[in-house]
């Protein structure tokens, strides 16, 4: 993606725990959007929240499963998104719990590569 003033993001909201092929499904889809030369991906992890089914799912530090809400947040031109969402439609339309998929503009004021730097020994 280049220096423009438009782009679009796609958002996929899901659970933490979501699995496709026993990989959790938030790491399967930023791996697949690294594949397709998607621009940038986000993974953010909410502390609470629900969906379609109404149950609440928050973050307690004495529960072993940690069932939360994630957003997978895409950004790339809309034609590039919307062909990437093409790829991945069945594996969220077979998700056990459900999700959610948005897409929308955004204007884009910075696009910029930083430096890797190398480890000095």
């Amino acid at each position: 993606m280049e220096n423009k003033t438009e782009a679009f993001v796609l958002k996929i909201y899901i659970g933490s725990t979501d699995q496709v092929n026993q990989t959790l499904l938030y790491e399967y889809l930023v791996f697949q959007a690294k594949k397709k030369g998607i621009a940038g991906a986000t993974v953010t992890k909410g502390i609470m929240g629900f969906g379609a089914s109404s149950m609440i799912h928050s973050y307690k530090f004495w529960e072993i499963s940690e069932k939360v809400p994630v957003i997978i947040e895409l950004v790339d031109e809309e034609a590039k998104l919307r062909e990437f969402y093409k790829t991945i439609r069945i594996s969220l339309e077979n998700m056990k719990y459900g999700c959610l998929v948005t897409f929308s503009k955004a204007e884009v004021v910075l696009y910029r590569s930083g430096t890797k730097r190398m480890m000095d020994f």
